[in-house]
């Protein structure tokens, strides 16, 4: 399975959040879903954090 974009995640995180805002939301699963998107947000900002890494890595490269 090919791994998802960051924009990808993002908009996936966006659906998640507006779920709990539509007719689809359901108490029972607002818990699940509630941890799946704190997964996913967690995800996303690991990502953030690895491209602003290698962002900063060919900055410094183009420095010399």
């Amino acid at each position: 399975m090919a791994t998802k974009k960051i924009s990808e995640k993002i908009e996936d995180l966006k659906a998640g959040v507006d779920w709990f805002y539509s007719d689809n939301f359901e108490l029972d699963k607002a818990s699940a879903k509630y941890k799946e998107l704190t997964t996913l947000a967690k995800d996303i900002e690991k990502d953030l954090a690895e491209l602003k890494n290698e962002i900063k890595v060919i900055d410094e490269d183009f420095s010399k």
